[in-house]
């Protein structure tokens, strides 16, 4: 009896403290700060127009779809969490151009914006002309870099790592080592193959930064950039093309900073929503579970400090389909203590004792609780896995995150707190331990 009381008494701590972490984070400029979605706060809008002239019609799905990953992944690594990136396809009065929308929530200052999409390289090997191979320096600077090179389709869309490497047999210059997958590393084979004594060029968001001579094919899929970098220079273009490469090359076309679609408003509305819902449920389980009723929604404010708690830590970016999901997760956190109610009190009425009762109600609503909820995981995880926007992944995390949570609610925090509540048999426990509204004694037998 007494080891559920002090953990009983441990666990309302530890909620008391999660609530204060959320509640004293929310304060001031914390980092734990809840993140709020594009449509939750304001954002830039940045549209970048995608040059994909030089490719065949049959591969500009493929490299748009790359360019969309690319700067997806790329502003996640700087913290922007839940962007928003999409192709779109110009129509006739677009002049069927392809266009790459970003939408960044919490970036409002533009210059930050375009400095994270910017700061990705264009990474390009093209082949000189062999009629401009016999031009002097002088005649070639009279030529434009459409007329000196070819391109080869060989791009940074190809590539699958960088490495910084230094050249221990001479000079010690800093270099990088690129790696291309097997497409790539087919295609780089094919080029040198067949342009064996020419210059191939390693061009470099359009310019030019070392112009190796191909000495004999290349296979493997790597080669290396030494375009005369500093070690400073080398490390930073390693990461930059780690962080990934487009595939095309972009240019920015239209830039703003956008007001919330939704808003204060919506925000205002969810938290409203959520708190009665909380309410609401709370004054059902207490009205008609009466005292493990009660236990039920102290344990059910613990699961809504835990899920906020942990959607600071992750962190989870809420946007209004996610406080949807949550408050949906909050109705369907019940379910566990329902079972567990419903099967103690059929216990109570074969005559078990109170004690029995409940460990009885519990060992048998377990599989239950299993089941659905692992189903509901599952579900979750699909619409996860499978979801195209980042607003339908967002409700699927929330709700993966809730559903968890409620399990562990329900099986420690309502259970340790209903055996440190146990009494003795007699009318109080008979009415505390009772169901329904009307009928006050809701009357179990005793028998033994």
């Amino acid at each position: 009896m007494w080891k559920y009381r002090l953990g009983a008494i441990g666990l309302i701590i530890l909620a008391v403290l999660v609530g204060y972490f959320v509640y004293s984070t929310e304060l001031g400029d914390s980092k734990h700060a809840f993140k709020l979605g594009l449509d939750l706060r304001s954002g830039s809008h940045l549209v970048y127009r995608a040059d994909t002239a030089s490719l065949d019609s049959a591969d500009v799905e493929g490299a748009m779809t790359s360019l969309r990953e690319v700067i997806e992944r790329r502003v996640n690594l700087f913290g922007v969490s839940e962007p928003i990136v999409q192709v779109e396809q110009g129509g006739v009065l677009g002049g069927g151009e392809n266009r790459l929308i970003v939408e960044l929530p919490g970036v409002t200052d533009l210059n930050e914006a375009t400095a994270l999409i910017g700061a990705t390289p264009l990474l390009e090997f093209k082949l000189v002309r062999p009629e401009m191979e016999k031009l002097s320096d002088e005649e070639l600077k009279t030529k434009t870099l459409g007329e000196v090179f070819v391109s080869t389709e060989l791009t940074g869309r190809f590539l699958q790592e960088a490495q910084l490497q230094f050249d221990s047999n001479t000079t010690g210059e800093a270099a990088v080592l690129i790696d291309f997958n097997k497409e790539g590393s087919d295609l780089f084979a094919k080029i040198t193959k067949e342009n064996v004594g020419h210059v191939l060029a390693i061009f470099l968001d359009g310019v030019p930064i070392s112009s190796p001579v191909i000495r004999q094919e290349i296979t493997g899929g790597s080669a290396v950039i030494s375009g005369g970098f500093t070690p400073t220079e080398a490390r930073d273009l390693v990461r930059n093309l780690n962080y990934g490469a487009l595939p095309v090359a972009i240019s920015l076309i239209s830039t703003q900073t956008v007001g919330a679609t939704l808003g204060d408003q919506a925000t205002d509305a969810g938290v409203k929503a959520g708190i009665w819902s909380l309410i609401i449920i709370a004054a059902f389980l207490v009205l008609w579970y009466r005292l493990p009723g009660l236990l039920a929604s102290i344990a059910l404010v613990a699961y809504v400090a835990l899920n906020l708690a942990i959607f600071k830590l992750i962190p989870v970016t809420l946007t209004a389909a996610g406080i949807a999901g949550f408050i949906l997760s909050l109705g369907m956190a019940v379910d566990a203590n329902i079972l567990i109610f419903e099967r103690m009190k059929e216990e109570l009425r074969k005559g078990r004792v109170l004690h029995d009762a409940m460990r009885e109600g519990f060992a048998r609503a377990w599989l239950s609780i299993r089941d659905s909820n692992i189903s509901s995981i599952l579900t979750a995880i699909i619409l996860f896995y499978f979801a195209t926007t980042p607003i339908v992944r967002g409700f699927a995390l929330v709700f993966i995150i809730g559903v968890g949570t409620s399990m562990f609610t329900a099986i420690t925090f309502s259970r340790t707190l209903l055996y440190a509540m146990q009494m003795k048999e007699g009318k109080i426990g008979r009415f505390l331990f009772g169901s329904g509204v009307l009928n006050a004694a809701s009357d179990y037998s005793t028998k033994r």
